[in-house]
């Protein structure tokens, strides 16, 4: 049986402190990457503190970066601090996002244009940033959302970003394709991170309803998507998006 080794590669993971980049940061290290844990850096210290915990808890090969995915020269600096402690860039997983959740009626032009800024803007921020240090065979993985196909009441700058994401993979796919840098996105559903606890219980209930698995994923879960997409075990994948999502359509 073929492993998961990835032995020698570094990886940059955007918003890597919790959740989701924080297991998927957890899952490529353990897979033997070298690994850049991003993170925004908030006027109280509050995200470096909890990168600096994340850097604590995996050990050596592993180094923390501040990036606004919002200013590109930040994103520069990164991956300029990914070369200079590793030698090099082989994976980009693009995971920073934000919610400012509030139907359209309600919906004001910052709360539209944070999220699109930060979520589809930066996700092209990243990759520009990226691409010009990518190894040959290069992966890039872009977090997308179920929201992306299910447009979910009072997320229309949430949900249009992610389609936007999804869009933004295939094009890249082809375009990248011709340096060997594959490109593909995931589609999570309902994560049990923090954000996914914060939801109302009697909500909570109904969304399970709804999922035929009968409860919501694991960051882990995603993570072990993420990984299969960094490794050679999916070298003929490129352009596609991975649904994660117990079998929840909305």
């Amino acid at each position: 049986m073929r492993q998961i080794d990835l032995c020698g590669k570094t990886a940059i993971v955007t918003g890597s402190g919790q959740g989701i980049g924080l297991a998927t940061a957890k899952s490529l290290h353990q897979a033997g990457a070298n690994l850049v844990v991003n993170y925004f850096d908030d006027p109280d210290g509050l995200n470096k503190k909890i990168a600096a915990t994340a850097v604590e808890e995996l050990g050596d090969r592993c180094i923390s970066s501040p990036a606004d995915v919002r200013h590109p020269e930040q994103l520069a600096q990164m991956c300029e601090s990914a070369v200079n402690a590793f030698g090099g860039l082989d994976i980009l997983v693009n995971n920073a996002g934000i919610l400012r959740d509030r139907s359209f009626k309600k919906m004001s032009q910052p709360e539209w244009s944070d999220v699109i800024e930060t979520n589809l803007t930066g996700v092209f921020n990243s990759c520009k940033a990226a691409v010009d240090h990518l190894n040959e065979g290069g992966v890039i993985v872009n977090v997308a959302s179920l929201a992306a196909v299910t447009g979910f009441f009072g997320q229309a700058n949430y949900a249009s970003a992610k389609a936007g994401v999804v869009a933004l993979t295939k094009v890249l796919s082809k375009e990248l394709a011709r340096q060997n840098i594959r490109v593909n996105a995931i589609a999570p559903g309902v994560v049990d991170t923090e954000m996914g606890k914060s939801i109302p219980e009697e909500n909570r209930q109904a969304m399970i309803k709804m999922i035929p698995l009968g409860r919501f994923g694991e960051p882990s879960e995603i993570a072990d998507v993420v990984l299969f997409l960094a490794s050679d075990l999916s070298s003929y994948v490129t352009g596609q998006t991975i649904h994660i999502n117990g079998g929840w359509w909305g």
